[in-house]
């Protein structure tokens, strides 16, 4: 059985499904492990949250939470705007209500609208979201979305908002909390770790991070981890999709 790990597919439909059909994913013999970022910056958020749903329910894929899947959930159910609005919520919105917030001029009646709209509509979009768990564990790795808390006596202490937003304590500091299990996450742009957009191997070998900054144009990464442990790295580059 394979391993196919993504992250950070932020609306990107198409890239999401050419990947799928680039590694030949079978559900009857891979597993699929999802690590969150499924809404916001691309244009078919709605499309991403419905086909994941739909895998994770008829094919039993590991589906992760990330920090933008819970920013929308907060605006939803608590009133927490402010923070999804300036990470992406416009495209996410316009995905699920068809308006363009960049041809009319933003009212926040007009949002409140909107979410009402996706509350009626989409209520089972959002209870799906909200449900997510935070980390997937298997017996040589911790997959979660922003990685974990190298500062605690185990790993599985980690705050809920670190597994979700931790950046530089995580990638900057070599772990020793996890059994020697490696961490394979997203939420930081590999190119902030070294000079591509591919997947990046940390020198310690206890970090693989694979978010290749779909939403901005650049790629999709897939991680393959063979039966033997062997890594392949699968990509999806801008201009590279086929329309779903």
């Amino acid at each position: 059985m394979r391993t196919l790990a993504i992250s950070d597919i932020h609306g990107c439909y198409d890239q999401f499904n050419t990947m799928l059909e680039k590694v030949n994913y079978n559900p009857g013999s891979d597993k699929l492990i999802l690590l969150g970022d499924y809404v916001d910056r691309g244009i078919k958020s709605r499309q991403v949250v419905e086909q994941v749903k739909s895998l994770r329910e008829e094919h039993g894929v590991i589906a992760l939470k990330g920090n933008h899947d819970q920013m929308f959930v907060d605006a939803m159910l608590k009133g927490e705007d402010e923070l999804w609005l300036n990470n992406g919520a416009y495209q996410t919105v316009e995905s699920y209500c068809g308006f363009d917030f960049f041809e009319e001029q933003f009212e926040w009646d007009t949002y409140e609208k909107a979410k009402a709209f996706i509350l009626k509509h989409y209520e089972h979009h959002i209870e799906f979201l909200d449900s997510l768990p935070y980390y997937h564990e298997t017996d040589n790795y911790i997959f979660a979305h922003a990685g974990i808390n190298p500062f605690y006596s185990t790993w599985e202490h980690t705050p809920d908002d670190d597994f979700l937003w931790i950046r530089s304590i995580f990638y900057k500091n070599k772990i020793t909390n996890t059994d020697n299990k490696k961490v394979v996450f997203g939420h930081t742009p590999t190119s902030y770790l070294q000079e591509s957009d591919g997947i990046w191997f940390s020198p310690d070998g206890d970090k693989i991070g694979i978010d290749g900054a779909c939403a901005y144009g650049r790629r999709l990464n897939c991680l393959e981890i063979t039966e033997e442990g062997i890594y392949i790295e699968h990509t999806v580059k801008k201009g590279e999709t086929r329309n779903v």
